[in-house]
């Protein structure tokens, strides 16, 4: 038992080190790329609405409609680990529990509204803006139908 866990202490301290090293790499390259030192970002203005129209209409509306799509897909995760977990007490359903509670933060804070209530405004995304929604959604509903067929 003491070597068992001996090997998953080693593998999660490899995991660890692994995890920042490759942190520091990104913030290190991030770092260099780009042309502005912090003091000298110029001042963010917004283009004119003229600009941004079509832009914010379709892939902003769309992008709405997809994070709140895959907030009731969370939600209805959420419920049905949380209803697994009360009858099995499974560890790797109480992580699914977190995992589903981090993906509804990140659905909720991504979501234009919740962004718009803050006074931040997107534009000049066009499809990127709402690409990731969309990956979301497709691996949501796969999860979502895996969990409601077990």
């Amino acid at each position: 038992m003491n070597s068992r866990m001996n090997k998953n202490v080693k593998i999660w301290l490899v995991i660890t080190v692994t995890l920042v090293a490759i942190a520091l790499l990104a913030a290190l390259w991030a770092s260099f790329s780009f042309p502005f030192a912090p003091a000298e970002f110029p001042e963010r203005r917004l283009p004119p609405l003229e600009e941004i129209r079509g832009d914010f209409e379709f892939f902003y509306i769309a992008q709405t409609v997809l994070s709140t799509v895959n907030v009731a897909l969370l939600v209805f995760l959420l419920t049905t680990y949380v209803d697994i977990y009360r009858k099995t007490r499974s560890q790797f359903t109480f992580g699914l529990i977190i995992f589903s509670l981090v993906f509804l933060l990140r659905a909720l804070t991504a979501n234009p509204l919740f962004m718009w209530v803050f006074g931040i405004r997107a534009f000049g995304l066009g499809i990127f803006a709402l690409l990731p929604d969309l990956f979301e959604l497709v691996a949501l509903t796969v999860l979502l139908y895996l969990s409601a067929k077990y």
